[in-house]
Formats: C-alpha cells, structure tokens, sequence
C-alpha cells in the first residue's frame, strides 16, 4: 500500500492548540442546530440508545480540534492499542464519530454512564457529545471515522437518514449495534479500501485527531474518492444501526465515581489517592473498591494511563522535553515506574517505542 508519510497540506488551518492539560472551559455549544424535518420516530431511536432515565452529567467540557483541511470531508483511521497513545481526557468535537470495533474491547464513560463494546460493535458519538475513553484492552484495534456536519447535512436529505443530524442533547446514551458477521465484514473491507493512499499507519495512531503537534494535518492521497466513500460508509452504517439494536445497559455512575473522573480530568499535580478521595467525599478503600466496580479497571492503573497520557504530551512539546524531564511532569514517582507501566501498555520500552513509532518531525 503506498502511504504519505508526511502532512502536507497546506489549506489545513489549526486553530490554537487544544490540548488536553490546557483545558478550555465551555458553555452550551451553538455551533450544531439539529435539522428541523421529522426524522425517524423518537420511539425507535431510543431502542436503539443505550441509555437510562436518570440525566447525569458531570465532567468539563473540552472542544477537540480534528484538524481537517478544506478538501476532506471527514477522516478515517485505524486505531491501534500498540501504537496509539490513548488519549483519556474527556472531550466533544463537532463532528459526527462513528466506531466499529475488530478486536478486544473499549470502554467509555458518557453522561455519567459506562459503556463497554466488544468486536463487530458499531457505535456513534453524535456532534458536541462529551465522551471519554477510560480504558482499553491491551489487542484493541477499531475503526474510526469523523464525518463534518456539511457531509452530514448534504448526505441525509429523506426522512430515513436524518436521525445523523441530531443533537447530542437529544440523548443521553450511546448509539450503538452489533453488526452480523456478513454485514461486519462488507463494512471492513470498505473501510480498508478507504485506507489506501491514507497516511502512514503509525503518523496517524500518533496523531489523529488530538495529536499534540500543532502542525499537524489529515491528509489523504484522493480526497475525492475518500469523501464519496465517508458518506457511503456513514449511510452504510446507519442503516444497520436502524435494523439493529443495543448491544447492553450501561452501568450508571455512582456521584463518587463521577467526581473522581471529572477531579483527575482537572487534577495536575496528581494528588495521592487520600486527598483525591477527601475532595470525593469518600474513604480511600471505598472509592478504590467502588471506582473498580464501576470504571472497569482499577483506579491506580487508569491514574497511570492518565499519567500516561500526559507524558506523551509533555514529550512532544515544541520546547523539546527529554524524556526523563516529561516522566516527571507527567507525575510518575520513578522512572522505573514509568517504565514498567510503558512496557506494559506498548510491548517494549519506551526509548525502543520512541524512536521507532513516535519520530520528532
């Protein structure tokens, strides 16, 4: 397959740099009006949600910028546990997201609920949805793709489609379907073709989307072939999310766990775990035992994937960080312990990682 192995565009504008540790504090989002015409009945569409009653809302919300130039219509990429460094802050864009899921699992945290998906899932994050990926497993490998609001409202003209052009306010749960094995397979294959003339596989696993180079930008080798096949895929999808249904009910969270979250979102001089749980209102074993119950994984190993996180975005600073100084400020106590947890996420340590999959531009 032959691959750009650098951003070239020179159309693509990048507003000021959004970046996860210099959080941009917002009101309601004006930017989406859903489309007046009737669309499918509301009925309908909350079967298919995977949702409950109780509105729960609670984490900050962060505008992310895709950094999509004028001649794409949207994106699309394959997001690799190995190779993409996980981004867990929590965050919305203003495009509409759709995820199909070819191994292992995820897990989001929405409107105060988790969601966790498995293979042959198909799931939709609607425009300005706050969204938070909290964990991964260690093989997870799913398609994602962005389609801008133009796509959206050019392609979904009848009644039929125009459930795409809702408001995220309008739901409260995660749109989402377990596709049959034929219908999987065809919408694979169609993404994979898409995939040609793509950028390189490991460029945009390190920055699709939210990467920290401020000069980054989405390119592809035909963006007209591309953007035909993001609105036949976008209306491919969506109609085997109308025949389908939810996967499962989400988990709702606990007021304690909701505050953890949306604390370590904030949090940047990393707490210990017994001033995190007085700001929480709870003791450290029961917020401990409870955050494991209901995240899905253990609170020390998602505080350690938020480090983490923070280590990539100290690393790729225009001021150079060597890696040493971006483990200190990303708050691990050691190097070893950076270490480990690195090795643990990627499969090898991190200089070896590095050098290989993250190179400086």
């Amino acid at each position: 397959m032959s691959q750009i192995t650098r951003p070239i565009d020179p159309d693509c504008k990048i507003q000021p740099a959004h970046r996860p540790h210099h959080k941009q504090i917002l009101g309601p989002d004006k930017a989406h009006t859903a489309d007046s015409a009737p669309g499918p009945p509301t009925d309908l569409l909350n079967q298919l949600f995977s949702t409950d009653d109780e509105l729960l809302s609670y984490i900050v919300r962060m505008l992310a910028d895709l950094k999509l130039g004028a001649p794409y219509d949207g994106l699309l990429f394959l997001s690799d546990s190995t190779r993409h460094p996980q981004e867990i802050h929590s965050h919305h864009h203003r495009e509409l997201e759709l995820n199909v899921i070819l191994r292992g699992s995820i897990t989001y945290v929405v409107n105060g609920r988790r969601f966790t998906f498995f293979p042959r899932t198909l799931l939709w994050l609607f425009p300005h949805q706050e969204h938070q990926l909290v964990d991964r497993s260690a093989d997870a490998q799913l398609y994602v793709a962005a389609f801008k609001p133009a796509l959206v409202n050019r392609s979904c003209r009848s009644a039929l489609n125009r459930g795409l052009k809702q408001n995220s306010d309008e739901h409260n749960g995660v749109l989402n379907t377990l596709l049959d094995p034929d219908s999987f397979e065809l919408i694979r294959g169609i993404m994979e073709s898409l995939m040609l003339g793509s950028l390189d596989a490991d460029l945009l696993n390190k920055e699709a989307g939210f990467g920290p180079a401020s000069d980054f930008c989405f390119e592809h080798r035909d963006p007209d072939a591309l953007n035909a096949g993001l609105a036949y895929l976008m209306l491919m999808c969506w109609r085997n999310q109308l025949k389908g249904k939810a996967t499962h009910d989400p988990i709702v969270l606990h007021p304690v766990i909701r505050r953890a979250l949306q604390h370590l979102s904030e949090d940047e001089k990393d707490e210990s775990l017994e001033e995190l749980a007085k700001a929480c209102g709870a003791s450290k074993s029961y917020l401990s035992r409870k955050f494991h119950q209901q995240i899905g994984v253990p609170l020390n190993r998602y505080r350690n994937s938020l480090r983490l996180s923070r280590f990539f975005q100290h690393y790729r600073q225009t001021d150079g960080n060597t890696i040493t100084e971006a483990v200190y400020a990303a708050g691990f106590g050691s190097y070893a312990q950076f270490y480990k947890v690195f090795a643990q996420a990627y499969g090898q340590g991190p200089r070896e990682a590095l050098a290989a999959k993250l190179p400086s531009e």
